[in-house]
């Protein structure tokens, strides 16, 4: 691919502003923020009271929809955008509609009346009006601006440079490092629709494509940005997504060596796809490399249409199927966490543990452990209602975040792919990720508060 200045300009313009909107700490109000968090914050304040209303008509469309394609699919299918939104198996369908039907009960009941279980202040009321009001905003923000990063060759050329680390590291084939960074940087059921696309065309075996899905489906900037916020400690950005950065290698180095991820299988779904794992003969090293597949990457951008297309197609896939998800979870969570015992007994058992690395509030804690595994978001909403220290919501602020194999969104979407993983399998490698991330991020958090 021939390399032009107005290539070179399209890709770095976009990509350096990407880096500095989403990964650049600044300084703001007198405190640490990113500039996309104070767009988002500017516009909440301007639109005032609509929000809950947006928040409704949002959930209340998602509902309609995804129920009118279970009925009529094939009308979907000359409708692209509309399939990608709004397409879902049942089970996930049945869950946007009781996330309407919650958000229609909160909006309209009495908070302390008969329907307090599900619109109480500490239940419905919180996730509505303190979590999706934000949410409603910084999805659409970062959904539109998520291309600066995803769509003029950052990954190409960030995923080049690293091909020859990812093999002995992580026993994954070189290609693998643009679904890597792609999850990391962009979104991780984004990574993990490439791992499936990568498996299924033959390019990954089973075990590479169930390794990548499970170890680099990192959380995206933007929920990582939510969930600091939830617990109000946004001013320590930095030095909580460098942490969830160390804990994500961690994880990718150790986890593929454990059962069940070393017992997968190096068999393909398409034979005579596999790809070589070394640098081109044609180029002299892996940054001309990048820049040839940036470059490529650049050339083929369809231009201002193609970046709002894809920009409303990310914020489309987030409001109409994560905030009815977290409408739904949130509240079933939040309302078994303050009506009954469960997740402090299932947090028992990392009561020693978490003794042992001197964690703070180690009950508080303890309890939204195996919540995780359901939804991200619910391990910080649980420990924000509580008196827990700093320290403590830090640390439970980082595992929500690293363990990654949420049932709500990227583990319900491998779950439903081709890929070679069971549901116990995932919470297996959900333990696994919970306990390595525990053991990085405790003397971490110590230093730094």
């Amino acid at each position: 691919m021939k390399t032009t200045f107005k290539n070179r300009l399209l890709f770095f313009i976009p990509s350096l502003t990407g880096i500095a909107l989403f990964m650049i700490p600044v300084k703001w109000d007198g405190g640490w923020t990113i500039a996309v968090k104070i767009l988002a914050d500017a516009i909440a304040l301007a639109a005032g009271g609509i929000l809950p209303a947006l928040c409704l008509a949002i959930l209340t469309v998602s509902a309609a929809v995804s129920i009118l394609y279970l009925v009529r699919p094939s009308w979907f299918d000359k409708r692209p955008l509309l399939k990608s939104t709004f397409s879902a198996s049942p089970i996930w369908v049945a869950i946007r509609v009781a996330g309407a039907v919650f958000c229609w009960i909160t909006f309209t009941a009495d908070p302390e009346g008969p329907l307090e279980i599900i619109a109480g202040a500490d239940q419905g009321t919180f996730i509505l009006y303190d979590l999706l009001c934000t949410l409603v905003i910084i999805f659409a923000i970062a959904g539109l601006l998520l291309p600066l990063l995803l769509d003029f060759g950052l990954l190409e050329f960030v995923g080049a440079l690293l091909t020859k680390w990812m093999r002995p590291l992580f026993k994954i084939p070189g290609r693998a490092a643009v679904d890597c960074i792609t999850s990391w940087i962009g979104d991780g059921t984004l990574g993990v629709m490439l791992t499936c696309s990568q498996y299924e065309q033959g390019y990954y075996s089973a075990r590479e494509a169930a390794v990548i899905a499970t170890t680099f489906s990192a959380v995206s900037i933007t929920f990582s940005l939510v969930v600091l916020n939830q617990v109000g400690l946004i001013e320590y950005f930095g030095a909580y997504y460098l942490i969830i950065c160390i804990i994500c290698v961690c994880c990718a180095i150790i986890c593929p060596r454990l059962w069940p991820l070393c017992r997968k299988k190096d068999t393909y779904l398409v034979e005579g796809k596999k790809m070589p794992e070394t640098v081109p003969a044609e180029y002299k090293n892996t940054v001309q490399y990048g820049m040839a597949l940036a470059m490529k990457r650049v050339s083929e951008h369809k231009g201002i249409g193609e970046f709002i297309s894809n920009g409303c197609r990310n914020s489309a896939q987030m409001w109409f199927g994560v905030l009815p998800t977290v409408m739904c979870i949130g509240t079933v969570a939040l309302a078994v966490a303050n009506y009954t015992p469960v997740f402090e007994w299932l947090g028992i058992p990392f009561r020693p543990l978490l003794s042992v690395l001197q964690v703070p509030d180690v009950n508080e804690a303890a309890s939204t452990m195996i919540v995780g595994f359901v939804d991200m978001f619910t391990p910080s909403i649980l420990i924000a209602g509580t008196d827990a220290c700093s320290i403590t919501k830090f640390i439970v602020a980082v595992i929500s975040v690293t363990q990654v194999l949420y049932l709500s969104e990227v583990g319900g979407l491998i779950l439903s792919s081709k890929l070679p993983l069971n549901l116990p399998e995932l919470f297996i490698i959900f333990l696994e990720r919970t306990i390595i991330s525990l053991v990085v991020v405790c003397p971490a958090a110590h230093l730094l508060f």
